[in-house]
Order: C-alpha cells, then sequence, then structure tokens
C-alpha cells in the first residue's frame, strides 16, 4: 500500500488517540513526535498532518474528543492565520502601522 493510500484509510480515532496520547507513550521515550509518527503509523510528518486535518474536519470527532478536537481547530486556525497575515505582509498589503 502506497504512503497516500494509508494515509487516506487510517483511522480518524485512531490519529485523535494518538494526538491526545503521544507524549505519554512507552515508544516516545523522549524521541521526536516526527520520528514516533514514522514508527506508529509508517507515514511522513506530512501525510500524517494531513490525516489529522481530515479528522478534524469530522463532526463526529467533535463528539468523540470535544477538548482535544476543539484545542487542535484552534490552533489550525492561529496557525493558518499566522500564515495569511505573512503573506499579506511580504506582498506589502499588510495592516497600516
Amino acid at each position: 500500500m502506497t504512503e497516500v493510500a494509508e494515509a487516506t484509510s487510517l483511522d480518524w480515532h485512531e490519529v485523535l488517540d494518538f494526538e491526545r496520547d503521544w507524549r505519554r507513550a512507552p515508544a516516545a521515550g523522549g524521541a521526536t513526535k516526527e520520528r514516533v509518527i514514522r514508527e506508529r503509523f509508517g507515514l511522513s510528518p506530512a501525510r500524517y498532518y494531513q490525516a489529522l486535518d481530515r479528522a478534524l474536519g469530522r463532526p463526529e470527532a467533535l463528539e468523540y474528543d470535544p477538548v482535544l478536537v476543539a484545542r487542535l481547530r484552534r490552533m489550525r486556525e492561529d496557525r493558518r492565520e499566522r500564515r495569511f497575515a505573512a503573506r499579506l505582509d511580504r506582498e506589502g498589503r499588510g495592516p497600516a502601522t
């Protein structure tokens, strides 16, 4: 199975469980999150984060773990806003100061 197929078939429950618990997992043992993602899921971090983004878009994800999903959605939105603001600044269309 290709990495793309694996990422799309990844169970969204498993992704959310991992996001919630990865630091406490014995496999982490001081390893970087990217390394743990590769070892556990066999995916590149980019593919994993695509699967996470799809999981966060599911309405039932909020029912499954409302606190985690709300926090991750908020973090995702903050990152998007920062990227958009940075792009506007580079293009010279940022807020006047």
